[in-house]
């Protein structure tokens, strides 16, 4: 095995390591809140939605390409690559789009009781199910670009035309303007919801100074600062958390979005897949850290995961009791 192998190998590895178990984690805490109280409020609901795509994300692609670039399996054939493709395109978007839908609602969450954008928040969460299914259909339909042009590399390492080396995979389009009509679309589908979602975070940032700057002034008066301070703290702490992940978004999606325009404007096929691998290793990167901002952020999650690790050795210790 090259060096070069090697290392890309450890790269997918530490993505996998991270990434399967993280989103796992938040997927369970979600699903024992769900079992436990019957519902999940709507910001979790999408939260657990997120984590399920990132999982795919990492599932799908980085733990395949880690036991490729170590030789323990390769499924990377024609109908490999277009089934791997199409997963992970679907669900990088699906990723990309719920991080938006996520910081809109609140955003919306955080307007005052009573005003038109309060009542908006509401119509949101009533349809929330459609949008996750209109959302689902949308990155579906427009990932299938992946089934048609998608080939392994053994059959294909002589198309050398508008075609994207991605290691294991070619993604091979019939012509410049078919390559590039299929790289704006994707870029476009990145570029809305990353404006969308840096605008959101703006508005989240800027009520967030206002209301420290409102305590301040009210416990400087020294009357009711304590209750303030207290009240909507719940929203601010679960606002700061979408800003964060929409940071981390922008910066990570940011380069791979440089990295996938430079791509478009190469004629002819690259030889070496390092442009395709960083790109893949950094928006998979959203993937594999995003479960760890929530974990730390999320006080629900925080605290149903510390619950069922305590309650385990609890459980055993009874059952060993038990059997004596």
């Amino acid at each position: 095995m090259s060096s070069e192998q090697f290392v890309r190998g450890m790269l997918y590895l530490s993505l996998t390591v991270v990434g399967v178990p993280g989103n796992t984690a938040v997927i369970l805490a979600f699903l024992l809140l769900l079992h436990q109280e019957n519902r999940l409020l709507p910001a979790d609901a999408i939260i657990l939605h997120l984590a399920s795509a990132n999982l795919l994300v990492v599932g799908v692609r980085c733990l395949l390409e880690t036991l490729a670039s170590f030789r323990l399996a390769n499924i990377f054939g024609d109908i490999g690559c277009k089934a791997v493709i199409f997963v992970y395109r679907t669900s990088r978007s699906l990723s990309i789009w719920l991080t938006f839908v996520l910081s809109a609602y609140q955003c919306l969450s955080i307007a005052p009781p009573g005003s038109c954008w309060a009542s908006a928040r509401a119509l949101a969460a009533h349809y929330l199910g459609i949008v996750f299914f209109f959302l689902w259909l949308v990155n579906t339909c427009m990932s299938s670009a992946a089934i048609l042009f998608s080939f392994g590399t053994k059959t294909n390492s002589t198309l050398i035309d508008y075609g994207i080396n991605v290691k294991y995979c070619y993604v091979h389009f019939p012509s410049k303007v078919s390559k590039e009509a299929n790289g704006a679309a994707q870029v476009g589908r990145d570029v809305v919801p990353m404006a969308l979602m840096t605008l959101a975070s703006l508005i989240i940032l800027v009520f967030l100074y206002k209301h420290s700057q409102q305590v301040k002034g009210l416990r400087s008066s020294k009357s009711g600062g304590g209750s303030c301070g207290r009240s909507g703290g719940a929203e601010q702490r679960a606002a700061k958390a979408v800003v964060m992940l929409v940071s981390l978004y922008v910066v990570l999606y940011g380069v791979d979005n440089g990295l996938w325009v430079y791509t478009l404007t190469v004629r002819r096929t690259m030889s070496s897949s390092f442009i395709s691998d960083l790109r893949i290793f950094f928006s998979s990167l959203y993937a594999a850290l995003s479960p760890v901002v929530i974990i730390v952020s999320n006080r629900k999650v925080n605290g149903t995961l510390r619950c069922a690790v305590q309650q385990k050795p609890v459980q055993e210790k009874t059952k060993s009791l038990s059997a004596i």
